[in-house]
Order: structure tokens, then sequence, then C-alpha cells
């Protein structure tokens, strides 16, 4: 669908007060871009996580709906720490790329190379360990990070299909090593 305004002048009045908009709609039957797929079939079968619900058992407290509500999907601290530190090293890039698959959280389109800073517990490290001391909604938790560690896997598969590169950064990597990480990135550029 495109919008078209128009700006009419009307005779005899100054300024703003002079125009008036006029705004056509044209309707075409044309398709809408997609985002580009992750390679499928799957390789390995996908995992079902089941529905948060009171009703399937699942229970949570006021104060744990609060803190979960909290949680951010981007620009969190380890990534505006190394999006600041790539800054003033001179790497210039864009940020949530939304037309990527995965949606990157640093992309370099033309170096061809994205980069993802993943929270220790939602992208499952050492989960092996890790999986052991979740007590409660285990039924819900567990397939939850699995299916996040089996989209991380399908992304990294489908940019390297592609020719790309996939940098990946723990949170924790950022916070305590942060010049390691801008320098695998600047050795990556050259």
């Amino acid at each position: 669908m495109n919008n078209f305004i128009w700006l009419i002048r009307k005779n005899g009045l100054s300024g703003m007060r002079g125009y008036f908009f006029l705004k056509f709609t044209f309707i075409k039957s044309m398709p809408k871009k997609s985002k580009p797929s992750i390679a499928k079939p799957y390789s390995e079968p996908k995992i079902k996580v089941p529905r948060f619900s009171e009703d399937a058992g699942f229970y949570t407290t006021k104060k744990r709906s609060f803190n979960m509500s909290r949680i951010k999907g981007k620009d969190t601290k380890p990534e505006k720490l190394l999006k600041k530190a790539l800054w003033h090293a001179g790497i210039r890039y864009k940020s949530n790329k939304q037309k990527l698959p995965g949606k990157p959280d640093i992309s370099l389109i033309k170096y061809r190379l994205v980069i993802f800073v993943d929270g220790s517990f939602w992208h499952g490290h050492d989960w092996e360990n890790r999986k052991e001391t979740i007590k409660s909604n285990r039924d819900f938790w567990i397939p939850k990070i699995e299916r996040n560690m089996q989209r991380d896997r399908e992304i990294n598969r489908y940019y390297q299909s592609k020719g790309w590169t996939v940098l990946r950064f723990w949170d924790f990597e950022v916070k305590k090593e942060l010049g390691m990480c801008v320098k695998r990135v600047v050795d990556h550029l050259n």
C-alpha cells in the first residue's frame, strides 16, 4: 500500500495556515517482502517449549513476574559496553539489524560479520551443570533454554553457509575481558 500526501496552497493565506493536506491511498497487490529464512529443514528436531501459564501448572509470584518483565531483549549492559568499545576503536557498525536472521546485536555488513552478545543463562553457558540447579518450573525452563541453544546453532549454520563470520561473546566475557573481545573483532577485520 502506498500513501501519498499532497500539499495544496490556498489562495490568499500566508504561512502553514495557507496549506491543507490531502491524503490519497493507492492499493497495489504486491507480495510482501519476507525476511530471509533460516536454512530448513532443520538438521535436528525442533525442541517444543510448553506454554508458560498457570493452567499448565506453572505458577509465578508477582515479584517474579515483575522481575521477568524487566529483562531486555536488546541494548543490555554487556551489549552497550561492547558497542561503546568498538566505537572508540573506530569500528562503525549497525545495531540490532532487524532484517538479518537472528537479529544480531552488532553487524558489520561490509565485512560480512555478525556479533552476538549472549546471556549466560538464556543461551545455556555450562548448561549440563547449570540445568541441575534449576529448581522451579523445570518443565518450562529446560526446553526453553535448550531451544535457544538450538536456535543459536541454526543461526550460526545459516550465516556460515552464506559466507559470513559469526562471533559470539558471553555476557561475562564482555564484562571481564572487554579488551579481548574488541581484539577478536579487530583481528577479524584485518
